[in-house]
């Protein structure tokens, strides 16, 4: 598997720095290629992306990317401004499905500004449809007005136009997805004003014909946007345009107490994708260290969030979690947020009699590639001799 390492700006260096280590550390099969994009690359090129940087994402299987941003930009026209680079690669791989989850974790509850009984549990998934919708609809600009209540006077316009492939497809994706869920599906409107979203609407009607076995909600946006605050657990996916759920994924992220803790990934018909974390390039804490890099590896890594799920689902608050590989990996594991009690590193049978846990009956284990096979055997042998109650992932 080849992946485009695209760092990008602020923090989005450091962040897509603490991913690239977890994905070293799985020692898998990964052919890695970094390039600028953003303002770094327009620095160095002139562009925010760069010919060379979008003809390396379209030969790459994934596409790894940090952030993009700085106010020392914003006075560039605008399509040479940084954040043109994410939208040329959305436009260009066609990455039209969106998936933003908001997930909020046990040790997290109090982090979030609703009352714990309302989002403990949380797990929504909101499905963006990315390359359409008023974001990239034409024509576009400014002019003269001809009419309206000021005519003669200086305008700006943008064009919102869906057209129905555009709608079907995420309507499938939406659909497939809560199969996988909680089989509900909550679509996003505002088809008592806009003529787009009605055909939103009736489009998203007809695809549903398709699956009988998942609930199908209609709900204007302004409703929605209540809703989410009001009684965020009712959702399960909500698929909606470009627009409305920009501005819905980041009302969500925040009932998980931050945006800066949630993953991203976009992809196209062909599964290619792009990952990313759900923030921006937060230019006022870059180099404060105040990036924990949880939400880029998440979105990177489905074998890292696995053993968060296996964590969470066997071991419990207060887990302490044995990590059965190479002693290097303790760091890099211990920083993808989980936060479970303690870590431990076990390289080798020896070490299980030395451990000393508070709670043995709040275990589980992790088993990393970098041991032998029958050197990982014997490890995880002595752990459960020593711990009979010991769980691992499945």
């Amino acid at each position: 598997m080849k992946i485009a390492v695209l760092p990008g700006d602020g923090i989005g260096t450091e962040i897509v720095a603490e991913a690239v280590k977890v994905l070293k550390v799985l020692n898998l099969p990964l052919e890695m290629e970094t390039a600028l994009v953003g303002g770094a690359a327009y620095d160095a090129h002139g562009h925010p992306l760069p010919e060379s940087t979008l003809k390396l994402a379209k030969a790459s299987d994934a596409i790894l990317f940090g952030a993009v941003g700085d106010w020392k930009y914003d006075k560039l026209d605008r399509p040479l401004r940084p954040e043109q680079a994410i939208l040329g690669l959305r436009k260009n791989l066609g990455l039209f499905a969106n998936f933003r989850p908001a997930i909020c974790y046990e040790q997290l509850v109090s982090a979030s500004s609703l009352k714990p009984e309302l989002i403990a549990g949380l797990d929504i998934l909101i499905i963006r449809e990315l390359t359409g919708d008023i974001y990239f609809g034409q024509p576009r600009g400014k002019r003269v007005a001809t009419d309206g209540h000021f005519p003669g006077a200086e305008e700006a316009f943008d064009t919102m136009r869906y057209s129905k492939p555009e709608i079907e497809r995420i309507a499938h994706v939406a659909f497939q997805a809560a199969r996988k869920r909680n089989k509900k599906v909550t679509s996003v409107d505002k088809a008592n004003v806009l003529e787009t979203f009605q055909f939103w609407k009736d489009v998203v009607t007809e695809v549903h014909a398709q699956y009988p076995d998942v609930e199908l909600q209609h709900m204007y946006v302004d409703n929605a946007a209540m809703q989410l605050v009001k009684a965020p657990k009712a959702f399960d996916v909500v698929v909606t345009g470009n627009m409305f759920s920009d501005i819905l994924s980041d009302e969500a992220s925040m009932l998980t107490g931050s945006i800066g803790m949630l993953p991203s990934a976009s992809l196209n018909s062909k599964n290619q994708g792009l990952y990313e974390p759900s923030h921006g390039s937060a230019p006022d804490i870059y180099e404060l260290c105040a990036a924990r890099g949880l939400e880029v590896i998440d979105a990177t890594c489905p074998l890292v969030s696995k053993v968060h799920a296996e964590v969470r689902r066997y071991a419990g608050k207060g887990a302490t979690v044995l990590l059965v590989g190479h002693e290097d990996h303790d760091e890099v594991i211990g920083t993808t947020g989980e936060a479970p009690d303690r870590i431990h590193v076990v390289s080798h049978p020896d070490e299980v009699d030395k451990l000393d846990l508070p709670d043995p009956s709040k275990v589980a284990y992790l088993t990393q590639t970098t041991l032998s096979v029958d050197d990982t055997r014997e490890v995880i042998e002595a752990l459960r001799r020593r711990f009979p109650r010991i769980v691992g992932p499945s």
